[in-house]
């Protein structure tokens, strides 16, 4: 994810809605292990002691950037391994999730720059057209001489060096991203060459996605960043990207296709390897909507009555999926160190919630600080039943639980947890 993403952003739109709704692990109803937080630090690791108590913490990629830009080579993924093992040494309860972006590939990933380094994996890459002009530079003048390529890379959110206003805290004259230039890389999804053996969806899922660090016992589930579109969405767009790779709307429909079979083929091996995405949550929305890098909380007041009287029923995803409820105001804003309306966001999360469900923040960017009520570490018990509305058009709702009685009124927006 990068630093400027201050918008909604619904990942992944396109993905099949056949994966399954729930993760393999047991569910669980107690507010210590209902919690969630997407972080990171970028002075260095995360340091456990300061968000001990969320029990699902998803890494981005920018944790521990300082450190990461400056190596030489650059070791993003390794690095996030370190923090997922560091966060479960602190809490083994605890759960770690690590970033993958999904269209674009990042040099600073060792498995990505192996493959940019190699020419013969260029098809699964794409290039800039043939004839200017191109709006994102081929070059980078920052090396001596400039460091030039034909494969299409932006440079947002990228490492330069020092007094060039990038991103990091390269060392010395120039990043170094390996044989090309640091960058936004965009993978070919499309590509049906046979490279070593290897199909680039096989690479893609085996050898990047779950490789060894993907696959270690200390990572429990991934982030998956950015989307195709037909319409030449990416998610992270640089202004005229699709006009430089010089993508038509034939080739934006093959590239979308290919990567909904992708990351269809990617969400089943990844549930069959007992971990999950961001991407399977539920944070409101249709049914079968995908995860929102930037959630807000599902009830809020304009919408409570009408939100609760559809979630609190069987068939609701809140009780089917794997629902993300953020704090509000969230939706990327606010200060995490200052939850505005707590009271009313927890007890909407609890009449809503289903057996697997998490309560917090969704991208707020780097070096936060997460305030972490006493609320979040009491035991509601669990629920007797569905939420239900006091009276016909009350818009009272309540929903009891063996140790507690949760009530929100919407007209009044006022709600109350009772202990029994």
């Amino acid at each position: 994810m990068t630093a400027h993403k201050m918008f909604i952003l619904l990942i992944a739109t396109l993905l099949s809605s056949s994966f399954a709704q729930v993760p393999s692990w047991p569910s669980s109803w107690r507010m210590n292990e209902s919690t969630v937080v997407m972080i990171c630090n970028y002075s260095g690791y995360q340091d456990p002691s300061l968000t001990p108590t969320f029990f699902l913490q998803d890494y981005d990629w920018s944790n521990a950037l300082a450190a990461w830009s400056a190596a030489t080579p650059m070791d993003t993924n390794e690095r996030l391994l370190v923090q997922a093992a560091m966060t479960k040494a602190a809490n083994p309860s605890s759960m770690s999730w690590i970033y993958r972006n999904s269209v674009y590939g990042y040099p600073w990933y060792q498995s990505v720059r192996f493959i940019l380094d190699d020419e013969d994996y260029s098809p699964w890459f794409i290039k800039f057209k043939e004839n200017p002009p191109w709006y994102s530079p081929k070059c980078d003048v920052n090396y001596s001489p400039p460091k030039c390529t034909e494969y299409f890379h932006t440079q947002m959110d990228t490492p330069l060096p020092p007094g060039k206003g990038g991103y990091g805290a390269c060392t010395g004259t120039a990043c170094n991203c390996g044989s090309k230039p640091c960058g936004f890389y965009v993978f070919n999804h499309s590509s049906d060459v046979v490279i070593n053996g290897q199909t680039f969806q096989q690479w893609f899922i085996d050898s990047y996605m779950l490789d060894a660090i993907g696959m270690s016992p200390d990572v429990s589930g991934f982030f998956w960043d950015d989307f195709w579109d037909d319409d030449g969405n990416m998610g992270d767009n640089t202004k005229n990207a699709t006009e430089d790779m010089g993508l038509t709307s034939a080739d934006l429909l093959q590239l979308t296709n290919s990567y909904t079979a992708n990351m269809e083929m990617l969400s089943n091996r990844t549930l069959a390897a007992g971990k999950f995405s961001w991407q399977m949550f539920y944070t409101g929305g249709d049914a079968d909507s995908k995860g929102s890098t930037c959630p807000g909380p599902i009830v809020e007041k304009g919408n409570c009555a009408t939100t609760l009287r559809t979630l609190c029923t069987e068939g609701s995803p809140a009780q089917t999926r794997t629902m993300m409820y953020s704090f509000s105001p969230d939706r990327c804003g606010g200060d995490p160190s200052n939850l505005t309306d707590f009271d009313n966001d927890l007890a909407g999360f609890l009449l809503t919630r289903g057996n697997f469900s998490y309560l917090g923040h969704g991208w707020l960017g780097c070096s936060r600080n997460y305030e972490f009520p006493s609320a979040l570490s009491v035991d509601y018990g669990v629920p007797t039943g569905l939420c239900t509305e006091t009276a016909d058009n009350s818009e009272v709702f309540t929903r009891d639980y063996s140790k507690s009685t949760v009530t929100l009124n919407c007209t009044a927006w006022t709600s109350s947890i009772v202990m029994k």
